[in-house]
């Protein structure tokens, strides 16, 4: 099995990470592949930042899904995820889909520890989105500019276990999810010191990814998933419009 894993972001060091931890979750014989965006930003905080790596996402796919039995959206939030879907042959997921889901198996209400406070408004519409904002018990973040986003776990483990914590005391989280792949794999070193589960974005993407390639799902043919229809267009990358189904340029 080979999974592609996107970071729609340009953080090699987060790319490190994500690969690390999938490399970690992933079922014996599995290839894990990582591509970093090749532009945009360091880490998606706002909407507009999402649709930037929505599009990297997007060209990175393009060009890469013919050897992928699954594609992975490897940034929280998920840019660009469902309109990937109506496009790849192959099954797509999320870190905030996938985390939500193995949350949702895990307890009634979750809560979501995050690595910036600008960034929870896009969550809470991400979690709206997958229809659990009954489910969110809250969203509770860093709040001061981070130094390196590929260290923020060494350099904010004590107030990102401070947080998770106060979210089981004070929020009633049944679950703690840790948001963003620059918090893979911090799961693992703080798991024991908490007192319900922690689900980790990339760990629970991989699985879940696994699952739907050997559910081997027939592709959506109708509905809002199919295809988008065959029409003119212009100026887009060559990938993108082979995997539009375009005819060549006039």
């Amino acid at each position: 099995m080979h999974l592609l894993l996107i970071n729609p972001n340009i953080s090699a060091s987060v790319s490190a990470l994500i690969e690390s931890e999938a490399r970690r979750s992933a079922a014996p014989g599995t290839t894990i592949e990582v591509l970093t965006a090749p532009f945009g930003v360091a880490y998606i905080e706002t909407r507009f930042e999402a649709l930037a790596g929505a599009w990297a996402a997007a060209q990175l796919a393009a060009e890469h899904h013919g050897r992928a039995d699954a594609v992975i959206v490897a940034a929280f939030g998920d840019p660009g995820l469902d309109a990937l879907r109506e496009v790849l042959p192959c099954p797509v997921t999320g870190l905030t889909e996938a985390a939500l889901a193995s949350a949702c198996l895990l307890g009634q209400r979750f809560a979501i520890v995050a690595i910036s406070a600008r960034i929870r408004a896009w969550y809470r519409e991400t979690v709206a989105h997958y229809g659990l904002s009954s489910r969110l018990a809250n969203i509770r973040a860093l709040d001061e500019p981070l130094a390196d986003i590929g260290r923020v776990q060494q350099d904010q483990a004590s107030r990102l276990l401070d947080l998770a914590t106060r979210c089981v005391e004070e929020d009633g989280a049944d679950v703690i999810v840790l948001a963003g792949a620059p918090l893979a794999g911090l799961a693992r070193s703080i798991a024991d010191r908490l007192p319900v589960p922690v689900v980790d974005g990339v760990s629970s993407a991989v699985r879940h990814a696994q699952l739907l390639v050997a559910m081997q799902p027939k592709r959506a043919l109708r509905g809002s998933f199919a295809a988008p229809p065959i029409k003119a267009n212009q100026g887009l990358p060559e990938a993108i419009r082979v995997l539009l189904g375009s005819p060549p340029e006039p």
